[in-house]
């Protein structure tokens, strides 16, 4: 007996008011032959999934404690069962072809082993909540396209790495690559993941019609002390972690003014403390991040000039959160 041909692993974390309108999106599917995983990460009593929810997953389990997004999302990979494995938020609603035009781009691009959906801005659907994640070079990762409008003439291309909104994998490559940094428990570990996915010679095809509705911070708030705290911790770690050796010290003096300008930028806005929080947390984790380098980079089979082609460098595409995908290459 054969499992399904792709699983769906579903984190959710005081997600009980969207679950339903998520599977029911699902269930609108007309791609048929999946499973799903949902964990709940230990939410508040009130906030957890219902009965009627946990009996509409294939699998569902119940966390004592919240071990992160990080670590429920390989958590629920070693329960999968399909060769592409699927991490969806529970605030990402999909459109019913979603999971067609996703196994349809594994025939259409067959070396490729990670894709990226079309994420809508849930609230206004004439605007992208994004289209890949970027990395620039001075070492900050963005979504791009977001809050942009959706472009007329948007296509396939290839991203720097999948938002793990609505991300793809092909389920041994996630395994070898050790799926998501668990230390980052949530925030920049798609981004993380992906640039190791870069560094050991993996694609990744961001797809137009691959489309889902995203609503977006949901459980943690976009500018919260919460996602501000980890999103910056966590971006000084995938900097020191996985930035080739010449690269690293080329860009360490820039991708530092780029830290203290965000810094500022965000004490603007109101969360200033909460950066230096993670900044002064991030600095006392280097030591850590710089000794797992050494077996990220002992993985690498891509070239320092092939990598740099897939960072953005424009400081314009950083400020306007462009959309940068590449031109896809076939073997």
């Amino acid at each position: 007996m054969t499992g399904p041909r792709v699983s769906i692993l579903i984190i959710a974390y005081k997600s009980r008011a969207h679950l339903p309108r998520l599977f029911d999106c699902l269930d609108a599917q007309t791609f048929r032959d999946f499973e799903t995983i949902l964990i709940d990460n230990a939410s508040p009593k009130g906030a957890e999934p219902d009965a009627a929810t946990q009996a509409r997953a294939t699998q569902f389990v119940a966390n004592a404690t919240n071990i992160g997004f990080a670590a429920a999302n390989n958590q629920a990979s070693r329960l999968a069962k399909g060769p592409w494995i699927i991490c969806l938020n529970p605030d990402a609603f999909p459109e019913p072809n979603w999971l067609e035009a996703l196994m349809a781009a594994t025939q259409r691009y067959p070396d490729v082993t990670a894709f990226g959906s079309t994420q809508i801005l849930d609230e206004d659907p004439s605007q992208l909540d994004g289209a890949g994640d970027v990395y620039h070079a001075f070492g900050i990762p963005f979504r791009g396209g977001y809050r942009k409008p959706w472009p007329s003439d948007l296509a396939d291309g290839q991203a720097f790495s999948p938002c793990a909104a609505a991300s793809m994998w092909r389920a041994d490559v996630f395994d070898f690559l050790g799926g998501y940094e668990e230390s980052y428990f949530c925030y920049c570990e798609d981004v993380d993941l992906g640039f190791r996915h870069r560094l050991a010679g993996g694609e990744v095809v961001q797809l137009a019609d691959a489309q889902v509705r995203h609503l977006g911070s949901a459980s943690s708030g976009r500018l919260s002390d919460f996602a501000v705290y980890h999103g910056t911790r966590n971006r000084l770690w995938t900097f020191i972690r996985n930035m080739p050796g010449a690269l690293f010290w080329l860009l360490l003096l820039p991708h530092l003014a780029a830290t203290l300008l965000l810094w500022a930028h965000t004490a603007w806005r109101g969360a200033g403390p909460a950066y230096g929080r993670g900044l002064a947390d991030g600095l006392k984790g280097w030591h850590q991040a710089w000794q797992a380098r050494g077996a990220i980079q002992a993985k690498r089979k891509a070239s320092l000039s092939g990598l740099m082609r897939q960072f953005a460098w424009s400081p314009l595409s950083l400020l306007k959160r462009a959309i940068v995908l590449r031109q896809i290459t076939r073997p």
